[in-house]
């Protein structure tokens, strides 16, 4: 769903750009409570594996494909203002090293795959989590989230459109077109989502930020906290409490380190080797501006001529090197971003 050049006037252009720019500024605020460091190489690792991700379009329907949009699962995995900053490193390295979304159209891209994305997904997962307990239920929300963003994001860019289009069009019929077949591509996303969630919890709870707090009740504490929760037994001058830990999290099953450099290996061969299978039909946007007349309205890339533009496709870079540089870009950007960003208190863990 990135959105060319040329498809909005200048007012949505500059207005989209301030509200994305506003966003970020509050999403590095925000960014603080949710990230140490512990928790930031995750989320240059998330941003990468969604860069990753997003090469690997899927066929919908009638010559149509999708990719992940990723709001979703980068709100579930490192929290929604993390999530937005991980989104806006895809985008902007997407963007400016492959010409993939205009550049005009940055702030728009931002705020309707990164923001828009995030906020609806996030929502949808707790409002679902609360609901139905236990990590069969983080499951049935990381779904449901990931499922119900990608036509909602697909419905914003069609108001937009109407408000801010260079082209005239039936609001009501493009809007049709856009949020049926992203509710095509939501499946996708969804499957995508719940696989990615149910493989870190898998491996490191711990990790997964929507699923703080799902963690067993039975908590050993020292003698000397036994006042926080009910006693109920004593062994070798430990306390084995109840309800005395305020946000309990599941025990990790491996090294972080470990955990990190399998997720990076994963997402090194998703870029490099399966993104040659990659479906090369047009995606959700760019087949319903082609059936409703305004695919004409995109304008040449600033950077069109670069060699990784198109994924390397100009430059005849072969995609899976094209992949992994880009891989290599959001990770280090991504990771430096997030840094920069974690609380100093907890930077001191």
């Amino acid at each position: 769903m990135h959105v060319p050049d040329g498809f909005f006037d200048a007012a949505v252009s500059v207005s989209a750009g301030a509200v994305a720019a506003a966003g970020l500024a509050v999403c590095l605020r925000g960014a603080r409570r949710e990230l140490d460091d512990r928790t930031a190489p995750m989320a240059g690792l998330v941003a990468a594996f969604i860069f990753a991700v997003q090469m690997l379009n899927f066929p919908v329907a009638a010559g149509t494909s999708g990719h992940l949009l990723g709001g979703a699962l980068a709100a579930i995995l490192v929290g929604p203002y993390t999530g937005v900053l991980c989104m806006a490193v895809v985008l902007l390295v997407q963007c400016v090293f492959f010409a993939d979304g205009g550049l005009t159209a940055l702030g728009i891209n931002i705020t309707i795959m990164g923001i828009v994305t995030v906020l609806v997904g996030w929502g949808v997962f707790r409002l679902v989590a609360r609901l139905a307990k236990g990590r069969g239920g983080v499951t049935v929300a990381a779904f449901l989230a990931a499922l119900v963003s990608v036509p909602s994001a697909a419905l914003v860019f069609s108001a937009l459109f109407w408000v801010g289009g260079t082209a005239p069009i039936e609001v009501s019929a493009v809007a049709a077109a856009m949020g049926g077949v992203h509710v095509l591509i939501g499946i996708g996303e969804g499957v995508i989502t719940v696989l990615t969630v149910g493989a870190v919890l898998a491996v490191r709870p711990d990790l997964v930020y929507g699923a703080r707090g799902l963690s067993t009740p039975l908590v050993l504490r020292g003698a000397e906290d036994a006042t926080a929760g009910a006693t109920v037994g004593t062994t070798a001058g430990t306390t084995v409490t109840v309800g005395a830990a305020e946000e309990p999290v599941p025990a990790a099953r491996g090294p972080l380190r470990a955990f990190l450099l399998g997720g990076l290996g994963l997402t090194l061969v998703l870029a490099g080797i399966v993104s040659f299978f990659a479906s090369s039909n047009p995606d959700g946007l760019e087949a319903v501006a082609e059936n409703h007349g305004f695919l004409d309205q995109a304008t040449h890339h600033v950077f069109g001529s670069w060699a990784l533009a198109d994924y390397g496709d100009v430059g005849g870079i072969p995609v899976g090197v094209a992949g992994i540089i880009g891989v290599g870009l959001v990770l280090l950007i991504a990771g430096g971003v997030a840094y920069a960003a974690r609380g100093r208190e907890r930077a001191r863990v």
